[in-house]
């Protein structure tokens, strides 16, 4: 089916439902406001920017068919010119890339500000007694490390994206079945369309409880590359313990993806105290500075499979609460093979039970100097100074 027919079925199911619902669906929403300052560096243009992001949710119901819509506006200005890299940094604005559906529109550019609107979910669910079928645009997510997900293959989040609420919708078709209590089977048809081309991904994945441990396995056709993965989760004592690794056949060259990780929750005066570690080898990552162009021009960056830009990476995060209403966390992502080094510190106060105050500051350390037009010096090295504050609003 073509994209336009697929958007017209979805459209005409959606106001099916609404004609037949004895009554109007519940629309919740979100709101989020991050007023922010960034430093000026050679890839970076600096100064003070505002990000603001509404959203609007709901979810008709008409028999056995649910419906899932997410609608969402987007408008950014930034003093000096709208900046990519800010946007980079507080990825999780807008989340996604490669999607087939074209759902995102511009309603205003121009040096400053930028407009746009968007549906971040669009689909259609029907559930039998111990199955799914869902069909457009919606929420999949096969990771079980928390940060670094190389073998997640749907739109993972960026590792230093202080705003998680929602994750980036796929458009695809998903058949899940359930055949006991601790046990599924996923089996996902996804369209992408990245700006280098359409892909098609088949993949079908298993997932069950073995003696507290979840153990997952998913293979098929990723990006049209042959391509399989495990997983496995548990614990040792009061440690969590998470692991994953991928096997891609890329251009008839087998490459490695994976990460171990482990995390805590500890007492210490009186509080939660949270620790996660995790270390990540992806072979589609750049082993030196000279390679991290190329990287940064490649396939599967363009497909949106790479969260860091390294091959060997480390992510650290703890998080203390020192109020029951004030949290906060220090995340380190660093670069093995630059080496550089990404620090962010925050905290976050809850003003009430639908609104949060959260602040942040972004610090990079490695090599910033660039020796031509073509030459990044690290990853992180080169990442602004950034503070931002934000306000985040659910109704």
């Amino acid at each position: 089916m073509s994209r336009p027919a697929t958007l017209a079925l979805l459209f005409t199911l959606l106001g099916a439902a609404r004609a037949h619902a004895q009554q109007l669906p519940e629309i919740r929403g979100y709101y989020l406001n991050v007023p922010l300052w960034n430093d000026s560096t050679p890839f970076a243009v600096g100064g003070f920017g505002d990000l603001q992001r509404l959203r609007l949710m709901t979810a008709p119901a008409l028999g056995p068919l649910d419906f899932e819509v997410a609608y969402e506006h987007l408008l950014s200005y930034s003093e000096r010119a709208v900046s990519a890299a800010v946007g980079s940094i507080i990825g999780g604005l807008t989340p996604g890339g490669g999607e087939w559906l074209d759902l995102q529109w511009t309603i205003e550019e121009s040096d400053h500000w930028l407009w746009r609107h968007r549906f971040d979910r669009l689909s259609l669910r029907y559930a039998g007694e111990s199955f799914e079928a869902t069909v457009g645009r919606q929420t999949i997510s096969w990771a079980t490390t928390l940060f670094l997900t190389p073998a997640d293959p749907f739109a993972p989040f960026d590792p230093a994206d202080p705003f998680r609420e929602y994750r980036g919708g796929v458009d695809a078709i998903r058949f899940q079945a359930f055949p006991g209590t601790l046990s599924d089977i996923d089996l996902v048809l996804r369209m992408s369309d990245t700006g280098n081309g359409e892909t098609l991904t088949a993949l079908a994945r298993g997932r069950t409880v073995w003696k507290g441990w979840e153990l997952s396995a998913w293979g098929g056709s990723l990006h049209e590359s042959a391509a399989a993965a495990l997983g496995a989760a548990g614990s040792v004592g009061p440690v969590a313990l998470r692991g994953e690794l991928s096997l891609r056949d890329e251009a008839d060259e087998l490459i490695l993806r994976g990460t171990i990780g482990a995390d805590t929750r500890l007492e210490a005066f009186d509080r939660d105290l949270y620790l996660v570690l995790e270390y990540q080898h992806d072979e589609f990552g750049a082993a030196a500075a000279d390679e991290l162009l190329g990287v940064v021009l490649s396939e599967p960056l363009a497909r949106g499979e790479l969260q860091v830009l390294g091959r060997d990476e480390f992510a650290a995060q703890a998080s203390y609460q020192l109020h029951p209403l004030l949290g906060t966390s220090l995340i380190l992502l660093c670069n093995l093979n630059d080496p550089s080094a990404l620090v962010f510190p925050g905290a976050s106060y809850s003003l009430s039970n639908e609104v949060t105050l959260q602040g942040g500051l972004y610090l990079g350390f490695g090599d910033g100097t660039q020796e031509s037009q073509f030459d990044i010096p690290s990853e992180y090295g080169i990442v602004p100074t950034t503070v931002y504050l934000s306000l985040t609003a659910f109704f």
